[in-house]
């Protein structure tokens, strides 16, 4: 879009003379949902929003996400809702990619544009509404928050994109870099909604394997990313999701900074059992 930095659905349907083979692929150990494959007919419905749709990318499932569920939502001018949450459990990071969202929760109301986030804690009641005259877009992530005896819940907060300062990975002269919208070390958070970045050429030069699970929507730019044991490449719309120990790494391959927003669930023991 021409408004907005941020990567969403194309939505619309493709011709009939399309080929079939694509870049989607399902495994045990993640999967990649590019965006290509979403469009109208993969939309859903939800009770209690209107004139709106959503692309759910990401569910609690077997052999799937596990701890969160990940929504790229669509209002139209008038639509959203009064009663968008249905688990009083469920904590919430908002985070627009296009158009204007007027935000009422915690006795406020904010106005959140392209790059406006929000962390909604459990519990909170909260609406949304779309009161511009054009459609408005945003990624709703959701988890069921971990209460710790002795920890306070996190408390409701709005922030941006443009007024968070990039934190450049050591040694890596500002080519890796993390937009952390909540402090890693308050314990109060069980989860994480970061933005990273790479310019052209950054890489992390090794691969990844930890505890958290990743959801990863690439909000700008193209890179080549490495999948447990496969290298894919990704752009600007695509989804990846990993599951907990699955190796990864990338090399951003330009010409444009590569961008992507993380989920990751953090500062909690493992469960054992269910």
């Amino acid at each position: 879009m021409s408004d907005t930095p941020y990567a969403s659905p194309p939505g619309g349907l493709p011709p009939q003379s399309q080929i079939t083979t694509n870049r989607a692929v399902f495994t045990p150990s993640y999967a990649v949902i590019p965006k290509g494959v979403m469009t109208d007919i993969v939309t859903s419905n939800l009770p209690f929003w209107t004139d709106t749709r959503a692309w759910i990318i990401a569910r609690p499932l077997s052999g799937f996400a596990e701890t969160f569920a990940q929504y790229i939502v669509e209002v139209a001018p008038g639509g959203g809702s009064t009663q968008p949450e249905p688990d009083s459990s469920a904590q919430a990071v908002l985070f627009v990619v296009s158009g204007s969202l007027k935000l009422s929760a915690n006795n406020t109301e904010n106005i959140l544009q392209a790059g406006g986030y929000a962390y909604i804690p459990a519990g909170c009641d909260w609406q949304v509404e779309n009161i511009s005259d054009a459609a408005v877009t945003f990624h709703w992530v959701r988890k069921r928050y971990e209460q710790v005896q002795g920890i306070d819940k996190p408390e409701f907060f709005v922030s941006s994109d443009h007024d968070v300062t990039p934190v450049p990975m050591p040694d890596t002269e500002g080519c890796w870099s993390t937009t952390r919208f909540v402090d890693p070390q308050d314990m109060r958070h069980d989860m994480h909604v970061n933005i990273v970045s790479f310019e052209p050429g950054g890489v992390i030069p090794f691969p990844e394997t930890h505890v958290m699970e990743h959801g990863l929507y690439v909000l700008e730019g193209k890179a080549v990313y490495l999948l447990n044991t496969d290298w894919v490449e990704v752009e600007a719309g695509d989804f990846m999701w990993l599951r907990a120990f699955c190796p990864q790494a990338c090399y951003a391959s330009g010409p444009g900074r590569f961008r992507y927003l993380l989920y990751k669930d953090v500062n909690r023991h493992p469960k054992l059992g269910k």
